[in-house]
């Protein structure tokens, strides 16, 4: 009869056959990856509002969504993610599509 409660596993050829990692696994829950990945998108305060003001219909206003991103914390991460990106719709640290490009010219 087998030991299915052993330090090997149900069978004992079953520790032979596990494979390796592949590469480096990120960890799941409040660890410092975490906060790396997706930390700064947690923190976001449009994270915390309807995400319709900040896709506003063609000609639509964009005063309350640049509004709730005067007082965001990341808004610098949040304008380096969109440039890096290329978003080209949405207000994304307090700027608009258009502010973006605009803002691109003037770096390049």
């Amino acid at each position: 009869m087998w030991n299915l409660l052993d330090d090997e596993g149900p069978f004992p050829s079953d520790a032979s056959r596990r494979p390796e990692p592949a590469g480096a696994v990120l960890p799941l829950f409040g660890e410092d990856a975490d906060e790396a990945v997706m930390g700064w998108q947690e923190r976001a305060l449009c994270a915390q509002t309807d995400p319709e003001a900040f896709f506003p219909e063609k000609g639509g206003s964009t005063r309350e969504a640049k509004k709730v991103c005067t007082g965001c914390e990341v808004r610098a991460e949040c304008l380096s993610y969109a440039l890096e990106n290329d978003e080209r719709f949405g207000i994304w640290g307090g700027l608009s599509e258009r502010e973006r490009r605009k803002l691109k010219r003037q770096v390049v």
